[in-house]
């Protein structure tokens, strides 16, 4: 079960540092979203703002703390609102293209449950 566990994290690190790593680089393209729609309009403005970068670096970090195997917690802790907000963004605006939205929220979620004192501690009164 320990595999399971540290597979997953790896595997959630190795996304993150892609995905991260392409704002940049550029290594894969992405294809853009129909002009005029939600999805469009929700890119253009975390773009616009700069925010996607502030994200793309936390992303980043997030995955060099979970492939370092140390840090995890801290690494879950950074990149937990981003796999929500990949998963809503996925689910609510752009409504389609779900596949890699729900891998990813689904490593995170059996990361999470690997880390047993993580979960202690955010729920400990």
């Amino acid at each position: 079960m320990k595999h399971i566990f540290a597979s997953a994290r790896i595997l959630l690190g190795i996304i993150f540092l892609i995905f991260s790593l392409n704002y940049w680089l550029h290594l894969i393209p992405i294809p853009a979203s129909a002009e005029g729609s939600m999805a469009a309009g929700y890119m253009g403005a975390i773009y616009g703002s700069g925010s996607l970068t502030i994200v793309k670096v936390i992303e980043l970090i997030g995955a060099v703390l979970l492939l370092s195997g140390c840090f995890v917690n801290l690494g879950l802790t950074l990149l937990g609102p981003i796999v929500v907000n990949i998963l809503l963004f996925h689910v609510m605006i752009k409504q389609s293209d779900h596949a890699l939205s729900v891998v990813i929220a689904g490593l995170a979620l059996v990361v999470l449950i690997g880390q047993k004192n993580y979960l202690k501690t955010i729920f400990a009164k």
